[in-house]
């Protein structure tokens, strides 16, 4: 599954899944400066290469541009994270993890029911 990657390489990916997992360079950067961030243009593409490396991007020349596309949805990325958050911190138990959110009120009485109806439906 996908490798761990830096909150940087996240932001990127992020911006590359809300644009329905394709996005040229010049569109991640103008996203990146709607966020206020100045990154240089090397440090762009060497986080872009980096997530090309562990297979979470793939790259196609259009032209002089590059279109990157994303290999992994979100929803496998969050999922495989999310094991591996159970694993490392509570030997696979969700019910630890789900204890915690609600002994640290993390977890709203609102997040609870919309959790038990999400259950009820069957995950619909």
């Amino acid at each position: 599954m996908a490798q761990q990657i830096s909150d940087s390489e996240l932001e990127l990916m992020k911006i590359v899944w809300a644009n329905d997992g394709t996005a040229l360079y010049a569109y991640i950067m103008e996203e990146l400066a709607k966020k206020g961030r100045t990154w240089q243009k090397n440090t762009v593409i060497t986080l872009l290469s980096r997530l090309v490396e562990k297979g979470l991007l793939k790259t196609k020349k259009l032209g002089r541009r590059n279109e990157y596309t994303a290999v992994v949805t979100e929803a496998d990325y969050q999922a495989a994270q999310t094991e591996t958050l159970l694993n490392k911190l509570y030997q696979g138990s969700a019910r630890g993890l789900v204890a915690t959110l609600i002994q640290r009120d993390l977890l709203t009485s609102d997040d609870y029911e919309e959790l038990r109806l999400f259950w009820e439906r069957g995950g619909e």
